[in-house]
């Protein structure tokens, strides 16, 4: 695949750029080793320093940062500065917490002295996607970093600019050479990267075929690797619900950086008793977005990323027509240029449709009626992934018993799925396994090391 950016409002290449040769692949790499000897001498406050200098130069620069996200892959130019300012306070979260979260444990045991301390690894390869590119790297480097491992970057290749001025940030806040490396090359080198014996572990969120590879070839070099990956998240609503605003943050949980999220509300399971009057409510929100230019700060749903994205999100809403879905609202490619797609609503949705079995990575949300909170449940879990999940209802006691039957790494109670720095983020079965965020991400990828002195 060409490294190059394709801006996906006018379908026009705007950059270029060339792969790194095996050459400079091995001067980063050396570079990244070398600067690792050091950087895990730092203590936390020293390396803190650091962070707290990107943070500020983050948000220094949040609109730049936003126009190139626009550019490069859509994002509504007002969501790219929310992502700016999470990148932030990520790298703050982290700055100020570490040393409490990493600090070494005293465990009893028949020894005079015995604790475990956390150690880093080296360099730890992050491969990450375009959907969310600068947020989904620094929610893998900040807790990375602050553990005193080092980065190395292999971003999406349609993200190249946002992958360069990523790691700018990080040498314009003093970071020393290494600590921080951008890699340009195609997913076909992932594999002889992940295989160098100076890198440590690596982190991927992305899609459930590039998960498998990475997770092959890390566990044949015996490596650490943690998985972020897809998911269709259903979305319960219950009869004693708030409806109204239920309804608003079902929008808004579905629409969102124009549907193109991971743990985006995707499948709407809707208790008969409120479905009508609640995809009556969703198709006037869904209808009220203003579809169009993601520079302009009143859009609100940009284009989809890609041609290829374009066209599979057509393909699946098709099938699941064809196949008895009824469309709500929307369900089109507008005339003109750029990769839109009209905010949609399936109704009738039905196993054996894309629109219930696939993960849908757009502005398409599928409606299933259930006649019992039993169903809904079934309903639920009746998916491949499990990365997030939301219940709507009055009775929360209810909510928290059922969420235990949930099959998915978060359960949202009255609230849309969100990532928090200070919750652990992750899912199970095909969304991946591993955790980010939080202590739990900050010890994944650091030596759980037991000392006792007899």
């Amino acid at each position: 695949m060409a490294i190059q950016t394709i801006n996906p409002t006018t379908e026009q290449v705007e950059k270029v750029f060339t792969q790194d040769s095996e050459h400079s692949v091995e001067q980063k790499l050396a570079a990244a080793h070398t600067a690792f000897q050091s950087w895990k001498t730092l203590s936390y406050d020293q390396r803190a320093v650091f962070l707290l200098r990107v943070a500020d130069l983050l948000e220094d620069r949040q609109d730049r940062y936003a126009t190139l996200m626009a550019q490069e892959m859509g994002k509504p130019i007002s969501i790219g500065v929310g992502e700016i300012k999470k990148c932030a306070l990520v790298c703050r979260y982290y700055a100020e917490h570490t040393a409490r979260l990493l600090e070494s444990e005293t465990i009893e045991s028949d020894a005079r002295k015995s604790y475990v301390r956390f150690d880093p690894l080296g360099i730890i390869l992050a491969v990450m996607p375009w959907n969310f590119p600068f947020w989904q790297v620094f929610r893998f480097a900040a807790p990375a970093l602050m553990a005193g491992n080092v980065c190395a970057l292999k971003h999406a290749s349609n993200v190249p600019q946002c992958a360069e001025a990523i790691e700018a940030v990080f040498g314009d806040a003093g970071c020393p050479d290494g600590v921080f490396k951008n890699f340009f090359l195609g997913s076909a080198h992932v594999g002889s990267l992940i295989a160098d014996t100076r890198v440590m572990a690596v982190s991927l969120t992305g899609s459930e075929g590039a998960g498998r590879s990475v997770a092959s070839t890390a566990g044949n070099e015996l490596k650490k690797s943690v998985l972020e990956l897809g998911g269709s998240d259903p979305f319960l609503v219950f009869p004693d619900c708030d409806l109204a605003s239920t309804v608003e943050i079902a929008a808004t949980a579905r629409l969102h950086n124009s549907g193109q999220t991971c743990i985006a509300a995707k499948r709407f399971i809707l208790h008969r008793a409120i479905a009508e009057e609640f995809i009556s409510r969703l198709k006037e929100l869904f209808e009220a977005h203003i579809v169009g230019d993601p520079l302009k700060p009143e859009t609100q749903i940009g284009p989809l990323s890609s041609a290829g994205i374009l066209k599979d999100i057509e393909r699946q809403v098709a099938e699941s027509i064809e196949r008895g879905a009824r469309v709500v609202t929307g369900a089109y490619h507008p005339d003109g240029i750029g990769y839109f797609y009209t905010p949609t609503i399936l109704a009738d949705v039905r196993p054996g449709m894309p629109a219930y079995d696939e993960e849908l990575f757009g502005p398409v949300a599928s409606i299933i009626i259930a006649h019992t909170e039993e169903e809904m449940i079934r309903i639920a879990n009746d998916t491949p992934y499990g990365l997030g999940a939301s219940l709507w209802t009055g009775d929360t006691k209810k909510a928290e018993a059922m969420a235990a039957r949930i099959d998915a790494g978060c359960v949202a109670i009255n609230s849309m799925v969100k990532s928090d720095p200070r919750l652990p983020f992750g899912g199970i079965k095909r969304s991946g396994y591993g955790r980010e965020l939080a202590q739990y991400g900050l010890r994944e990828f650091v030596n759980i090391k037991t000392v006792f002195v007899a």
